[in-house]
């Protein structure tokens, strides 16, 4: 059975400020995707949330990129908008950056990420969900899971990994892609997908052209906007198991809270926290970073879950040291590397004060 697994997330509203979901919110997308179901225009959904931003999982037989779809996800938060703007929350539909839709979310503001498969005799997959982070916060998570064999077993002992996997990199400012295979390429792959802020894993496959096993949302807003908007929020689907990282080896990267940019103001590095879904709600500076596991097995579309993967004691240290690594970069206030460098800055005020100092520098010689 061809499935085609769709999320997709915006920010249109924040509980308070833009520290969670409302839960009148998710129920409102609930509402919307209920009746599509009943519609026969879905298999299943889940509402899920991470920090203020609302998560859309939807199931269907209708393939990426297909409108009527699309326009279901759109008028969704266009409904869940109206009643943040009720609430009066923080933000209300900043994601959405306009009004009409035009056959394709793509543009619009809202992230997304599909991926149409053949089901196995079992599916499990598993979805994560970032708060306060931008689409380059996979590139170390992807790059553990499905090229590093201290971290994956699997790439050296089954025989269905052991050949590796191509991994498609897009450059964001240029919107285009390059593909890399495995261990062969690894360390060309590195020198770009090492630049997380201008190259991002866009998805993995088995076979350069043949199902993804991977795919995350590489949208970001602040080129779509030319304005500053916020971090991105990205989300990271893995199918597991069967000739793929067992979903062991999908969680184990993050037992290390890597620096992502994002934070507060989305000017800041800090650590990503894997969190359960109760401890998804940022407040310090904003922050950190967060990111919840999704855990679901798919039966005929239907999503049989979600399983909470981080709400584990073995995520614990992690996250303590997570809170250590937050102090450490705090300390540095607004110098780098906790504030990001100026060329990643171009949409805040900063260009602005920099404009208004033209005439005042002059030649150092």
């Amino acid at each position: 059975m061809k499935i085609t697994l769709s999320v997709v997330k915006a920010d249109i509203g924040g509980y308070v400020g833009h520290s969670a979901s409302h839960p009148e919110v998710k129920e409102k997308a609930a509402d919307e995707l209920e009746r599509a179901k009943k519609q026969k225009k879905l298999i299943d959904y889940k509402v899920l949330s991470c920090g203020d931003d609302l998560n859309l999982v939807m199931t269907h037989e209708k393939g990426e990129d297909n409108e009527e779809i699309h326009e279901l996800a759109w008028n969704t938060f266009l409904e869940c908008t109206e009643k943040a703007r009720e609430l009066k929350l923080y933000g209300v539909g900043q994601d959405l950056l306009t009004e009409t839709f035009s056959g394709n979310i793509k543009g619009l503001g809202p992230g997304f990420v599909e991926m149409e498969f053949e089901e196995r005799e079992s599916e499990p997959v598993v979805i994560f969900m970032a708060d306060k982070t931008s689409p380059g916060a996979w590139n170390f998570i992807v790059y553990k899971i499905f090229a590093d064999p201290f971290n994956t077993p699997g790439l050296v002992i089954d025989p269905a990994m052991h050949d590796g996997f191509y991994f498609n990199v897009l450059d964001v400012y240029e919107d285009k892609f390059v593909t890399f295979k495995t261990p062969e390429e690894l360390y060309d792959m590195l020198v770009f997908i090492g630049t997380t802020e201008h190259y991002c894993v866009k998805d993995v496959r088995k076979e350069e052209d043949g199902e993804k096993v991977a795919a995350s949302t590489t949208q970001k807003l602040n080129l779509l906007a030319g304005r500053y908007v916020g971090k991105d929020d990205p989300v990271l689907i893995v199918r597991a198991q069967h000739g793929f990282p067992a979903v062991g080896e999908i969680l184990e990267p993050f037992h290390f809270p890597h620096l992502v940019e994002g934070w507060m103001r989305g000017s800041h590095r800090g650590p990503l926290m894997a969190v359960p879904f109760e401890k998804a709600t940022p407040s310090r500076f904003d922050g950190p970073p967060r990111v919840i596991a999704a855990g679901f097995q798919l039966a005929n579309g239907k999503l049989i879950g979600p399983r909470d993967h981080f709400d584990d004691p073995a995520f614990d240290m992690a996250r303590e040291k997570a809170n250590e690594v937050a102090d450490y970069m705090r300390t540095h206030g607004p110098f780098e590397p906790h504030r990001l460098p100026l060329d990643e800055m171009e949409y805040t005020t900063l260009p602005q004060v920099k404009k208004k100092l033209e005439g005042r520098f002059k030649s150092a010689k």
